[in-house]
């Protein structure tokens, strides 16, 4: 596996992805000896930690702890629900440590994944606290009961799972060291709406409304740190998350007092109101509010052992 993963680095990857929530066969050891070699490779571990407990985020700190791993755990909102408060003070007492471990989270009360993943193995209702109604099948929005969810879960499928609360997520926003993110799933009807209003989200309701942080909290959880977190692995991101000469053009421009996310839960995944222009690589992708057909300036980000 370690050469495997070696040979993934030397093609540009940004990182070790470790979805052990999703591998629940993975043992201890395992996962100990890959957290030895991203450090031996100076690479990160990006994990979706083993479960839906502080145990899972202890094991993940503490295997990067002994090996002088870089670590990122993503997520932290779905995968510490009611506990968010310790995951977010463990994070904060490894980083006055010194210690290179990062987290983020995304701004909505509802995860998503395939209802035939192992989350859903024998027990997920007490791991998750929640039931079949909680469930919420993409493809046409209807409440799960216990026989679809079987029917569903046998055909394989993408379900929104409405398990974490308001406030949860506010204190996770407000910590001043975690990022926001998207989580993005697919871009299809009825799909999550993270993957279309995450961060007018955050910049309308969180920032405008609420006054959880100020815009520029907000806007450097979405820039200048996910940029950082990336230049240990990818040179190219030095170049990324601010506005300075010589840096990448890709700029997003929008109006403060108008910025909001449209898409819901149960309507197709509608643009966000409030954004003026997008620019990506210096080219126009979004231009008076307008989507710019056939353009395709994006450049791909790559790892430092690209060879």
């Amino acid at each position: 596996m370690c050469s495997g993963i070696r040979t993934e680095l030397e093609a540009g990857a940004l990182g070790v992805g470790l979805p052990i929530g999703y591998f629940p066969g993975a043992t201890r050891g395992e996962v100990f000896e890959l957290y030895k070699c991203a450090a031996e490779m100076d690479s990160v571990i990006f994990t979706h930690v083993r479960g839906i407990n502080i145990g899972a985020i202890k094991e993940a700190i503490a295997d990067a702890v002994v090996n002088g791993t870089s670590l990122h755990i993503v997520h932290i909102n779905s995968v510490s629900l009611g506990e968010i408060d310790t995951s977010l003070a463990m994070v904060k007492a490894a980083q006055v440590r010194g210690l290179d471990i990062t987290t983020e989270l995304y701004p909505y009360t509802a995860a998503s994944t395939s209802l035939e993943s192992s989350l859903f193995d024998e027990g997920w209702q007490q791991r998750m606290g929640i039931s079949y109604g909680d469930l919420q099948w993409q493809d046409t929005g209807e409440r799960l009961t216990e026989e679809t969810f079987k029917k569903y879960r046998e055909q394989g499928g993408v379900v929104i799972i409405h398990l974490m609360k308001p406030e949860w997520i506010e204190k996770g926003i407000k910590a001043p060291f975690t990022m926001i993110a998207s989580d993005g799933m697919p871009y299809a009807p009825g799909a999550h709406p993270r993957s279309a209003g995450t961060f007018s989200r955050v910049l309308g309701r969180y920032v405008r409304e609420q006054k959880a942080l100020s815009l520029k909290e907000a806007l450097a959880k979405m820039t200048i740190m996910p940029a950082k977190r990336l230049e240990k692995v990818a040179t190219a991101a030095k170049l990324k998350g601010r506005i300075q000469v010589g840096a990448d053009a890709d700029i997003t421009i929008f109006d403060p007092d108008t910025i909001i996310d449209t898409a819901t839960f149960e309507k197709d995944l509608s643009f966000s109101t409030g954004v003026k222009h997008v620019i990506v690589n210096g080219t126009f992708v979004v231009k008076d509010g307008t989507s710019v057909e056939n353009v395709f300036p994006g450049r791909p980000l790559l790892g430092k052992y690209r060879r």
